[in-house]
């Protein structure tokens, strides 16, 4: 029986992660230099500790670069770009429809808790929330299954007993390591990466409403 959903954060919730990828084009950019979708791809859904940016810069230039005044700019940029994001479609609406069901809501994000509840609480929604997983209560991020884990244990839950909603490969390889159903739902940027190991993919939550997902996972051998 599903009784609870745990969310990722970070484009899923809310797009953070195109607004991030967009201001380190423009610094490339500005050297002259690319940053192909498929490098920054590793560290979508996962630490920053995954790939270094600034590294990644100097190696294409061949001398080094002034990392804090970069710093700074790629800072009040993504600042600007990110204040223009809203909560992503259906999200609100899945938030509203599990509580009207009863169900357990999670939150399970490779990033810092501070980042993460900060911007649930800006946005009206950390209350809605039964737990919220981050990077500081893990040895080991996603593609770890240990976010989900811990998500599960604070739950009280079993892997069968709940929905995962991702946007990420490095996620969806975290939520089913730890057993999960997952459901896929890209942003813009992540949409052009490989999904495929998803047990469901969505253009958005908004296309299909919570009790209609319920029933395509009690479809698939899980009971609702």
């Amino acid at each position: 029986m599903i009784r609870g959903i745990i969310f990722d954060f970070d484009g899923l919730i809310l797009d953070t992660e195109v607004p991030e990828f967009q201001v380190w084009q423009e610094i490339y950019a500005a050297h002259g230099c690319e940053l192909p979708l498929a490098t920054w791809a590793t560290s979508i859904g996962t630490s920053y500790e995954v790939f270094d940016p600034f590294a990644y810069l100097e190696a294409q230039l061949g001398r080094l670069v002034e990392r804090e005044t970069i710093r700074l700019k790629r800072q009040q940029r993504y600042t600007e770009l990110l204040s223009a994001q809203a909560v992503l479609p259906g999200v609100c609406e899945y938030i509203a429809d599990a509580r009207r069901l009863g169900l357990q809501l999670g939150v399970a994000s490779s990033s810092s808790r501070a980042w993460v509840t900060g911007h649930l609480t800006q946005l009206g929604l950390c209350a809605h929330f039964d737990c919220i997983t981050c990077a500081d209560d893990v040895q080991r991020t996603k593609p770890d299954p240990a976010l989900y884990r811990a998500a599960l244990a604070a739950l009280g839950l079993r892997a069968d007993q709940a929905i995962a909603l991702e946007d990420s490969p490095n996620g969806i390889a975290a939520a089913k390591r730890a057993g999960l159903f997952c459901v896929a739902v890209p942003n813009s940027l992540t949409r052009q990466l490989s999904l495929t190991h998803a047990d469901l993919q969505l253009d958005s939550l908004a296309d299909l409403p919570l009790e209609r997902l319920l029933g395509v996972v009690q479809g698939h051998g899980r009971g609702v």
